[in-house]
């Protein structure tokens, strides 16, 4: 099963969930991501204050790590609804995003840096100049 068909199917189990209970008609772009804001907000929650070793017994824990995963899930249901009422194809859209991402960020330049992607566009204008001289 591709990724694709995968999201495709999460999406629809969502949307169902939502149309059950007569919900789409609260569901406007605004609306989800607020909505889609509050609960990565409350993802975040869930690490706040923690440092790694205390991050890592969380996840230990089942009981944290649930927590962590409730948040997980509703980030999830609230991102794959904002898209259905977008119409937008979130796997396809993340697919674009990845090249645009590629080229953004390229393995050669940032492998092992957190810089932002302006820094790299300067090595590799660089590069490029130097290619260029060597030709």
């Amino acid at each position: 099963m591709s990724a694709n068909s995968n999201l495709n199917e999460l999406q629809r189990a969502v949307t169902a969930f939502r149309d059950e209970r007569d919900w789409r008609q609260f569901h406007t772009p605004q609306q989800l991501a607020a909505a889609l804001a509050i609960e990565a907000a409350e993802l975040q929650e869930q690490f706040l204050w923690l440092n790694e070793a205390q991050i890592a017994a969380k996840l230990d824990d089942p009981e944290g790590r649930s927590a962590i995963e409730d948040e997980l899930a509703d980030v999830m249901a609230y991102l794959l609804c904002l898209a259905d009422v977008c119409n937008c194809h979130i796997g396809d859209a993340l697919k674009r995003k990845l090249v645009k991402n590629r080229e953004k960020y390229p393995a050669n330049l940032v492998r092992g840096r957190a810089d932002k992607y302006s820094a790299y566009r300067n090595a590799k204008e660089n590069n490029t100049t130097k290619k260029q001289k060597q030709s």
